[in-house]
């Protein structure tokens, strides 16, 4: 049994660590990034003075919102609109993890005082630390930081050969 469950645990990490790279990881800088150059002091305000199941409801909005716009990119490149669809479910997906992750963090002491969403997050915060201290996590996640390191150090290398064509000029 456990030979059959390997295989799938590796893939399942994969895909979890691509997703996780490509969205979360960007979601968190972004959102960061919003929260320091745009003041939102009244409607922080507003969001915090909320209780814990309006909190919970403003959660749901742009998943709600933004949800559709992997129905619209589906659409578009079944009809043959690949680069546009791509691009709506990649725009789509960012915001939606990029609201969620500023609402979450103005809103995060009042969702735990809900029972069932408090014993939800430990659950999932259970699985997310189970996964990442996988073999199989481990094993997918030293692979991409070692492609990244890679790409790096070419882009470098091409940074530096610009600038030796440069000074020769």
């Amino acid at each position: 049994m456990k030979r059959i469950l390997q295989p799938i645990t590796y893939i399942l990490a994969a895909v979890y660590l691509c997703v996780d790279l490509i969205f979360a990881g960007l979601a968190a800088p972004i959102s960061r990034w919003l929260a320091r150059h745009f003041e939102t002091r009244r409607l922080r305000g507003w969001i915090e003075s909320l209780p814990p199941y309006a909190c919970l409801s403003l959660l749901a909005v742009p998943v709600v919102v933004l949800e559709p716009v992997k129905i619209l990119a589906a659409y578009l490149a079944a009809t043959g609109h690949v680069t546009i669809a791509v691009l709506a479910f990649c725009v789509g997906e960012l915001l939606k993890l990029v609201l969620i992750e500023r609402l979450f963090d103005l809103t995060h002491d009042k969702l735990m005082l809900i029972p069932a969403f408090a014993w939800t997050y430990r659950q999932y915060q259970c699985a997310r630390e189970w996964i990442t201290r996988s073999e199989a996590w481990q094993a997918v996640r030293s692979i991409g930081l070692e492609f990244l390191r890679q790409v790096k150090d070419r882009r470098d290398l091409v940074h530096r050969r610009l600038a030796w064509n440069e000074a020769d000029r």
